[in-house]
């Protein structure tokens, strides 16, 4: 448990020393846009009273934008003539969630700072507070980041990490961004709340890597529980919570989850059913202190946000988060794709 609190030191240490993170600060909208935290809060409150899985779906909105050409708001881009959207990629198509909220977030900024606030900002700081009013983590944001002028599709489907890999192949996606196995650990606890779609998950309840059985990791309990809310010939779009034990909190208990082997999702219950791995010491520590959970929670959510940030005079400031600035002429709405069934 103490190697644990060092290695958070030595990760923050590294975060510092970054050079993309000299470039942001927490104070970096403090004169030109001093209320946007309030704003962002308040916008994201507002619609977790009629949607209690708004927090979760802005949490992997944010994964997924820093997870494929850093975190520049590409992920919130439309398809136009000459941007083909990553919210089409497989990891996204159909389950991306929280894009009108964002737009809502944006619309409310642009109001009170005009052409100041980026995208990716925005998004950043969404995810903070989605996580404290969850009952999660804050933690101070280093801001400044700007927004792409490209979407990367291809890159989607490349980097954004599968609910079905193994152990090996996680830790290979996290490595590719600069995140080691601590950090795998760490922000795979996001998934303490939210929900999945059986799509994500039935191949493990009847035919397991094709041997005609069900995932021999899984509760048999549990797997009852989910083969009534997802049968065999279903469509698959059935929903069920990511955490059984407190779906709509932010809290350590998923953690508990893969220790009964309750683990919803193959990527997550490989972090402890994997023979032998590395990963089991840090599933148990965090499962007897959520403290130390959140306390890693912050410095890997600051690492994350931090991949291959644009700042200074890269990319732009967005009038509109689904559109860039040239495509954005003439459109009066710029409102998202309508948002379909999801998957968190």
């Amino acid at each position: 448990m103490g190697s644990i609190n060092v290695l958070g030191v030595v990760f923050w240490c590294a975060v510092l020393m970054h050079a993309g993170y000299a470039q942001l600060s927490p104070s970096f909208y403090s004169q030109t846009c001093p209320f946007l935290y309030p704003i962002v809060f308040r916008v994201i409150f507002e619609a977790s009273l009629t949607d209690p899985r708004i927090g979760a779906s802005l949490i992997r909105l944010h994964f997924h934008d820093c997870f494929v050409q850093g975190c520049d708001g590409s992920v919130l881009l439309n398809n136009t003539n000459t941007i083909v959207s990553e919210q089409d990629a497989l990891p996204n198509i159909n389950s991306l969630r929280g894009l009108d909220v964002v737009n809502q977030i944006e619309t409310a900024v642009e109001n009170e700072c005009p052409a100041t606030v980026s995208c990716a900002d925005i998004l950043t700081i969404a995810a903070q507070v989605a996580s404290v009013l969850g009952g999660g983590p804050s933690w101070q944001i280093p801001l400044g980041r700007r927004d792409s002028l490209t979407a990367n599709q291809a890159l989607a489907n490349q980097n954004l990490p599968a609910p079905f890999f193994t152990l090996d192949q996680l830790k290979a996606a996290f490595l590719v961004q600069g995140l080691n196995t601590t950090d795998l650990v760490t922000l795979s606890g996001a998934h303490t709340f939210g929900r999945a779609k059986c799509s994500t998950f039935i191949n493990r309840l009847y035919n397991f890597n094709s041997t005609g059985n069900p995932d021999q990791t899984l509760n048999t309990t549990y797997l009852q529980t989910l083969r009534e809310i997802c049968p065999q010939n279903g469509t698959g779009n059935n929903l069920t919570n990511l955490d059984l034990t407190t779906p709509n909190q932010f809290d350590n208990k998923f953690y508990s989850n893969l220790q009964s082997h309750k683990g919803l999702l193959q990527s997550d219950q490989e972090l402890f059913s994997t023979p032998n791995a590395d990963t089991i010491a840090i599933v148990n520590s965090f499962s007897s202190n959520q403290a130390l959970f959140f306390e890693n929670f912050r410095v890997s959510m600051i690492k994350m946000a931090n991949i291959s940030v644009l700042t200074g005079n890269e990319g732009e400031i967005r009038l509109q988060c689904n559109f860039i600035n040239a495509d954005s002429s003439g459109l009066s709405g710029g409102a998202s794709k309508d948002e379909l069934l999801s998957s968190f």
